[in-house]
């Protein structure tokens, strides 16, 4: 029996789904990110994040072989190079007849909104905007990375809110229980740096800081909301951007990503945000999320995403699987 594999490989956490198109995917198996496909050996990191991920649900069934994978990494559209790598280490470790590789943002794109166009703006530990217009042009907004960029992003909020603790901690800031909160979570203010490289990942680490900045927002803390108000300005000028890039009227507009999870804290901003753009945008709910448009793009080539998926099939088809035989009924 053939299937689809589906990842959705971010900095945080990596989720896979097997589907063998006879019902419902099987559940999400998730493990731990990887820093991103860019980075110093990504490519390494990814793939080991990837194989922990779907191995346990290839084991499960050991009569399914993935006749296709797409992987939504985080990083790939930064690096195209390390996208092609991944896929083709991919081919030969899960035994598959082809392997897409694409940016996270583009499956979450694919997900949202089914396949069609309009602009998406993901929100993790990273933040990126995406847009695909009615004519194919593409434009992808911010993603440039926690350094250069994510602005409005878990790690972005997360980091805002560190910072405002120090300044509160050194006397150099206004008071705010950003700073209790950040003390609950990592201990002594003063080896805050060290806890923050702790794990190899400091964006993801100070991205789980950020619901405790918007829980410290929405219980009133002006420092807090205001860190939380500029994530949500930052997040829609990204959208906005997007949007005037690929032009159209009416565009539709999701919004996915784990960072949804805060609430109306940065949600409610953001809407505020997008009301003032010129044209109308038609936000509405995710049809669905990175998986499914994981899914949706290793299936189907023909969607506007495709410029921007690397794929890597396998030059002979593997011989089809073997069915055991059936035994026939005993005759009474």
């Amino acid at each position: 029996m053939t299937a689809a594999v589906a990842v959705d490989l971010g900095k945080t956490g990596c989720r896979a789904v097997l589907w063998d198109g006879a019902g419902p995917a099987s559940d999400v198996h998730e493990v731990p990110g990887a820093p991103g496909l860019a980075t110093d050996d990504g490519v390494t990191t990814a793939r080991a994040a990837v194989l922990a991920a779907v191995r346990p649900l290839l084991a499960r069934e050991p009569s399914v072989r993935p006749s296709a994978v797409c992987v939504g990494a985080a990083g790939a559209a930064a690096a195209p190079d390390a996208a092609r790598a991944l896929a083709g280490l991919l081919l030969d470790d899960l035994s598959a007849e082809e392997v897409a590789v694409t940016s996270d943002a583009v499956t979450a794109h694919a997900g949202a909104l089914g396949g069609r166009t309009g602009v998406v703006l993901a929100i993790g530990t990273g933040s990126v905007a995406i847009g695909i217009g009615d004519d194919g042009t593409f434009a992808r907004v911010d993603g440039w990375g926690p350094w250069l960029g994510d602005e409005g992003s878990g790690a972005w909020i997360g980091a805002a809110g560190l910072r405002a603790a120090l300044r509160a901690h050194d006397g150099r800031g206004p008071d705010t229980a950003l700073l209790a909160a950040a003390t609950e979570r990592f201990g002594d203010p003063d080896r805050l740096p060290l806890a923050l490289g702790r794990d190899g990942n400091p964006a993801r680490t100070a991205a789980s800081f950020a619901p405790d900045v918007a829980r410290t927002a929405a219980a009133g803390d002006p420092t807090a909301s205001a860190i939380v108000r500029d994530a949500a300005t930052a997040l829609g000028e990204a959208v906005l951007a997007a949007a005037r890039r690929i032009g159209g009227d009416g565009l539709d507009v999701a919004v996915t990503g784990g960072l949804t999870g805060l609430g109306e804290p940065l949600l409610g901003p953001l809407r505020s945000t997008l009301a003032g753009f010129p044209r109308p945008l038609r936000p509405h709910p995710p049809l669905g999320d990175p998986l499914d448009g994981a899914r949706l793009l290793a299936l189907d080539a023909r969607r506007p995403h495709e410029p921007h998926v690397v794929r890597v099939r396998r030059a002979a088809p593997f011989p089809p699987v073997p069915t055991p035989p059936v035994s026939p009924p005993a005759v009474a």
